[in-house]
């Protein structure tokens, strides 16, 4: 059964059963659709598909997720923090779907990694990072998979990424994949890429003004560069806010491991209503 058949068996089953989910399975998709949400007493079916794709000759596993019943929608990647693909770059992806976007949590790492400890974190982060051309390939994959959906425009592609997610989607953007927008989470702005001459996003960074880990020297450097050649980009500090803010788990992480990261509910919801609007413009 091919992937457009998959999704034929699904939405029939879905109409007459739309209380369940549905898993089908194919060579490389594991597909599940269920009502998950409810606005305005009218339900909200969203189509969540479980992607394992190849890259480079390892197998990575995404997750994509999108309303039912909608086509051309503009598309939005999720770039994960340092801990990997986990729960938390989902629901994010939920959420943006809930908007009324089709999004994929890409994964970095490969086999859908996630560290349990800073240590585990930083040995994927630092093996991804070191390896020549990972990044850009892994990214531009995923990328391809949001892009050839039959559900999204392939003219309308936006990325958002977290933390180690912010430094990868500012980086991707600034070396001129083609993305309409990009949308950083208190990401890390050391050691971002080069801005190529053809750049055609645009950029928001979202940032706790507190987060010891991006120093005043490293925003200015950020913003001089992107002054220089003339991109279009919005920079907001949340004042007292440090890092990893929009996580509600970050607080007992910081403690667990003795590290500045602190969720902060009014900078979480103030970044995503700034993403909102900003998407908004893009699109």
């Amino acid at each position: 059964m091919n992937f457009f058949n998959q999704i034929k068996l699904i939405k029939q089953v879905l109409i007459n059963k739309p209380s369940q989910c549905v898993v089908v399975m194919g060579s490389l998709l594991a597909l599940n659709a269920c009502v998950v949400t409810q606005q305005k007493n009218q339900p909200t079916v969203m189509i969540k598909t479980e992607v394992e794709y190849l890259v480079d000759g390892t197998v990575f596993k995404g997750y994509m997720v999108h309303p039912q019943g909608k086509k051309n929608l503009p598309g939005v990647l999720v770039v994960h923090e340092w801990w990997g693909h986990n729960a938390y770059a989902r629901l994010r992806a939920d959420r943006l779907a809930e908007l009324g976007y089709a999004a994929f949590a890409l994964d970095m790492y490969g086999d859908g990694k996630v560290a349990d400890h800073p240590k585990k974190a930083n040995e994927f982060m630092t093996q991804t990072l070191n390896q020549q051309g990972a990044v850009n390939h892994r990214f531009v994959a995923a990328l391809k998979i949001l892009k050839d959906s039959p559900v999204t425009d392939d003219h309308k592609m936006a990325a958002i990424g977290y933390c180690f997610g912010g430094a990868i989607v500012l980086s991707m953007a600034r070396a001129g994949v083609d993305l309409d927008g990009v949308v950083s989470f208190h990401g890390s702005l050391q050691n971002l890429a080069p801005i190529a001459a053809d750049v055609t996003a645009k950029f928001l960074v979202l940032n706790g003004a507190d987060d010891p880990f991006v120093t005043l020297e490293q925003k200015q450097a950020f913003k001089s560069g992107m002054d220089a050649a003339k991109l279009s980009y919005e920079f907001m500090d949340y004042p007292g806010v440090l890092h990893a803010f929009t996580d509600p788990e970050a607080t007992a992480k910081g403690e667990k491991f003795s590290l500045p990261l602190k969720y902060d509910a009014a900078a979480d919801q103030a970044s995503w209503n700034k993403m909102q609007l900003f998407l908004k413009s893009v699109f």
